[in-house]
């Protein structure tokens, strides 16, 4: 509507300050153009055929005279009150004539334009003179113009009459157009601020994309609420799972340490060996809850990218090594298979507390999940550019479905035992670890054929250490020994 008023405003303004002066302004520029080409035309031997139908087609009357005011050649287009015409073919001075060539002259210029008044028209007239020298000829000669500037008041109201019903249909039609783009502008804006509404109440099941079709942008912000109320949702939902699965958590320890705490009080407190068993149980379960809070403190942290890094270069033999002496006890009491199968040694750069933690629960992982076979490798893959250690276990495995899910807070699979699951907070530390390393990483499995979780570290190659020739990025594993 604005725009519509500032359109209507310059219209107004130039039909009443500036019309005049710019119809004026344009007769000028004709009759100077009209000169020249005449002058051209008497150059070339055209001028009488020009001279008519300049006259005819502009409404003027022009005279082509000597240096001594004899008129050469003529036309008239004004009728018999041209002020030019009378003074060219009365004898008694040639006024006009006369006049404008004297002022030329003494101005010291080859062309002049005035307005005057024409008494029997009643109205203004432009007058042009200019004076040239034809070509081969060194006599000057002067071509005058007489052009009537006539009234455009009557033209001038009806096109203001016109501008008046124009000004009502566009202000009628900048409405309509005003209202259509409006609705059709706010409408998705008022469902997508009705569904927000709903959203902000909790209700996640509301859909910011069913508001029709609209303006590209409008459709793009839908999408992008579709998909930041998705993520919020996944948030509610693991904030859910997240009280749901350390209430649990907490609540069976805590319980177990209350009961045996009871059984001590009225049972076992006088006799040693049954005290002794119960109080090493409640320092079981009070070391799992003292593991599981570490555990949601660390994650926490690694999440928030306080944890700096201390990187420092070892071998990864030794570190690997080190790592399964902790397994003996676990070997040689229940019967795990667990055996490192090694590549050529490397030395690489890591923190090596943060990689032993992966390292180790990896390998807790795998003996979680091992089933009666309870086979489990830990191999060292050399490569071009990194080095990929794997840890394998031949359990079960891990449907496709679920795969994504592994590396998530609390994931846990089906029908393992108690005494061997953590806090189910492992893989996720895991993988905030190796992300804040830059390592890449991730999971393969079949179902009944067991899982393998890698890692790969990047490695660059000494200028003097010999290395067996490999392809970069080839998935066959490397011939290996056991140990």
């Amino acid at each position: 509507m604005i725009f519509t008023v500032l359109i209507l405003v310059l219209l107004w303004v130039f039909q009443y300050f500036f019309l005049a002066g710019y119809y004026r302004s344009a007769r000028i520029r004709s009759v100077s153009n009209t000169a020249e080409t005449l002058i051209n035309a008497y150059n070339t031997g055209d001028a009488d055929f020009e001279l008519m139908r300049a006259a005819f087609d502009n409404s003027l009357c022009i005279v082509i005279t000597d240096s001594g005011g004899k008129m050469l050649k003529g036309e008239n287009n004004l009728g018999s009150f041209s002020r030019l015409l009378m003074d060219a073919q009365n004898d008694h001075g040639y006024y006009v004539l006369h006049k404008l060539s004297a002022e030329l002259a003494d101005e010291g210029k080859d062309q002049l334009t005035k307005i005057e008044k024409n008494e029997y028209f009643k109205s203004e007239e432009i007058i042009f003179c200019r004076s040239f020298v034809p070509e081969g000829e060194e006599e000057t000669c002067y071509i005058y113009i007489e052009a009537s500037v006539e009234p455009i008041d009557s033209t001038v109201g009806i096109i203001r009459e016109q501008l008046i019903y124009i000004t009502i249909i566009l202000f009628e039609l900048a409405f309509i157009i005003t209202m259509f783009i409006s609705k059709r502008l706010s409408n998705p804006i008022v469902n997508i601020t009705d569904t927000a509404k709903k959203f902000a109440g909790g209700d996640f099941s509301v859909e910011f994309g069913q508001t029709g079709k609209s303006y590209q942008e409008i459709t793009e912000l839908s999408e992008v609420l579709d998909k930041a109320k998705d993520e919020i949702g996944k948030v509610n939902k693991l904030r859910a799972d997240l009280i749901a699965n350390i209430s649990h958590d907490l609540r069976t320890p805590l319980t177990m340490v209350k009961a045996y705490a009871e059984m001590i009080r009225d049972f076992s407190g006088d006799i040693p060996e049954k005290r002794n068993e119960h109080v090493g149980i409640i320092i079981d379960e009070a070391d799992r809850l003292s593991n599981l809070v570490s555990n949601i403190l660390e994650l926490s942290k690694l999440e928030s990218g306080n944890l700096e890094l201390n990187c420092t270069e070892f071998s990864l033999h030794d570190k690997i090594r080190d790592i399964l002496t902790r397994y003996t006890l676990l070997i040689e009491q229940n019967g795990y298979d667990i055996a490192f199968e090694s590549d050529e040694d490397r030395i690489i750069r890591a923190d090596a507390d943060k990689l032993d933690q992966v390292l180790y629960n990896f390998i807790n992982n795998a003996i979680n999940y091992s089933g009666e076979n309870k086979v489990i490798r830990v191999r060292q893959l050399n490569r071009e550019d990194c080095t990929r250690i794997e840890v394998t276990d031949n359990g079960k495995g891990i449907s496709k479905e679920l795969l994504p899910k592994v590396f998530d807070r609390y994931y846990r699979g089906d029908k393992v035992q108690r005494d061997v699951v953590g806090t189910g907070l492992g893989l996720s530390i895991c993988k905030e670890i190796l992300k804040k390393h830059g390592f890449a990483f991730g999971v393969l499995s079949e179902e009944g054929k067991g899982s393998t979780f890698w890692f790969e570290i990047p490695f660059e190659k000494p200028h003097k250490q010999s290395r067996k020739s490999e392809k970069a990025g080839e998935e066959e594993q490397i011939p290996h020994e056991q140990e």
